[in-house]
């Protein structure tokens, strides 16, 4: 049966179109590293019975329970989704060795190149999940200090590696080369221009300033890299939840293992909270409930996050991949749609720069978003007044989106200022603010490796359940391995040309290359 005749979900409808309006009582989660404050979001006894019988319908304990002991959680694929394994201070025994020992390996590699005084640089070549988080990281964390310099390349636009290359010195940079599968195009492309680099500054062997982070541990061995430099993850690992492995050495690398250790402590009790915690005291599935009554009851199409950290500005793109990659679906375990939209689309920008960017649309375009505001209650500077403005800027935001602006309010501005009735009465018009618009508030005490740590898994385990909630598997890709298929076809096309079945345009433009090509 579709989600959307189901019984439970029909409750659920009925109680979220009943529920009262937002923002009417305060409605705090504590967690491990963070508050979540859902008070801006729809809410009632009876939501809050419906969401239970829901869940159960949708088989989420069982579900839950699969996650975590390795079970089929990602079942168009037939493997586990086993990152919360990755992150466990005692794993469970079916992995214990291999990743206890993949963490040691990691943890001594950062030791002997601290002792030797190797590497001032750090050359990364990922993409994806294997980009992201290390990137997230990295540059959240930086205020507390850099052993390395880490430079960051993915794009397969060599504009991308030529500028993490530039004013770096090759004979003191590692290059890390991080693919899953060790096929993924961009890595191995920037990897060959990496290598010449090195090459052509007279670096004696470059292959020893190379390290390979994969599944794949056959490949990077007949590219040659040392076996002390290959780092492996599993199959059983998805590639956008993989920082937590062998792909988050340049944050160790960059911070040290300390701060890594920290940012897997973090993640690990935020997976205990989710395991255990009572529904309604459950930071991720209500965060996840929250989205689902914006997305498929209410219909809102994206979802805003909005960082009031500068230091968090890659949070956002990695919650895209995280968020769209997984949930930009709508086939269930039998293949039928789930009758229901999915997935929002994700977008944002860091605070206060969104405000002069889209928040206009945010306040009064008829559509709106939901927002995922972020914040620290202590900065990691001196300048207390400048805190106390992001923060008041924040705060100021939500309440606008959620208590609008009537016309008889705008009306009495406009008229205290202008003489002409008429006139009062027109501008009011283009000071309305709807109002009742959604958001969430994620509050750290501060941002360290522990606190990032719990809001990376928070947001992990709230896309989870949402899957689980909607009938879809949040660990595959699909549409992603489609058009690297076709790529791969098409660079035939470019290589020899012949004569394929192609839309006019693509044909047009294989065509047109492939001749600036052969005439170069």
């Amino acid at each position: 049966m579709p989600l959307s005749n189901s019984p439970a979900w029909q409750e659920f409808i009925a109680a979220t179109r009943s529920a009262p309006k937002r923002g009417e009582q305060l409605r705090l989660i504590s967690a491990p590293g963070l508050r979540l404050d859902l008070s801006a979001q729809a809410y009632s006894p009876a939501l809050q019975k419906a969401e239970a019988a829901l869940l159960a319908q949708q088989g989420f304990d069982a579900a839950r329970a699969r996650l975590f002991d390795g079970g089929n959680a990602n079942w168009t694929e037939e493997r586990a989704a086993w990152h919360t394994a990755l992150r466990a201070p005692e794993p469970p025994a079916m992995v214990a060795k291999a990743v206890l020992a993949e963490r040691e390996r990691l943890r001594e590699f950062v030791r002997k190149a601290d002792a030797a005084g190797r590497y001032g640089c750090v050359l990364h070549l990922g993409i994806g999940g294997s980009d992201w988080g290390p990137r997230l990281v990295t540059r959240a964390l930086r205020h507390g200090g850099a052993r390395r310099e880490v430079r960051f390349a993915s794009n397969v636009d060599s504009h991308s590696v030529a500028d993490a290359m530039s004013r770096l010195d090759p004979h003191d940079t590692l290059v890390i080369v991080a693919s899953k599968s060790f096929t993924t195009t961009e890595p191995l492309a920037n990897a060959e221009v990496a290598m010449n680099w090195l090459r052509d500054a007279g670096v004696a062997d470059p292959i020893k300033q190379v390290v390979a982070v994969t599944a794949n541990v056959e490949a990077a061995l007949n590219l040659g890299i040392l076996p002390d430099h290959i780092f492996q993850i599993w199959d059983w690992v998805g590639g956008r939840y993989s920082l937590w492995s062998a792909i988050g050495l340049p944050i160790a690398l960059a911070l040290g293992n300390d701060v890594f250790d920290q940012l897997l402590a973090g993640a690990a009790t935020m997976d205990e909270h989710f395991r255990t915690a009572p529904i309604e005291e459950n930071a991720p599935v209500q965060l996840a409930l929250a989205g689902v009554v914006n997305r498929s009851v209410l219909g809102y199409d994206s979802l805003v996050i909005a960082p009031y950290d500068s230091r968090l500005y890659h949070i956002v793109p990695w919650a895209q991949q995280l968020e769209m990659e997984s949930l930009g679906k709508v086939a269930t375990a039998d293949g039928s749609p789930a009758g229901v939209p999915t997935g929002p689309a994700v977008w944002g920008m860091s605070g206060t720069d969104c405000q002069h960017t889209f928040f206009q649309w945010m306040h009064q375009d008829t559509a709106g978003a939901p927002v995922d505001f972020i914040l620290c209650e202590q900065p990691a500077h001196a300048y207390a007044r400048h805190h106390e403005l992001l923060i008041a800027n924040c705060l100021a935001q939500r309440s606008a989106l959620l208590r609008g602006k009537t016309y008889e309010e705008a009306l009495a501005e406009t008229s205290a200022t202008e003489s002409d009735p008429e006139r009062a009465r027109l501008l009011a018009r283009h000071r309305v603010h709807p109002g009742g618009r959604p958001s969430s508030l994620i509050v750290l005490p501060r941002l360290e490796a522990y606190t990032l740590g719990a809001l990376l898994a928070l947001y992990e385990h709230k896309v989870f359940t949402q899957g689980v909630i909607w009938g879809i598997n949040p660990f595959d890709q699909w549409g992603v391995e489609f058009g690297k298929a076709l790529a791969k076809s098409i660079m035939h096309e470019l290589d020899s040309p012949q004569a394929t079945e192609q839309d006019p345009s693509t044909r047009y433009w294989i065509d047109a290359i492939a001749r600036r090509s052969s005439a170069s």
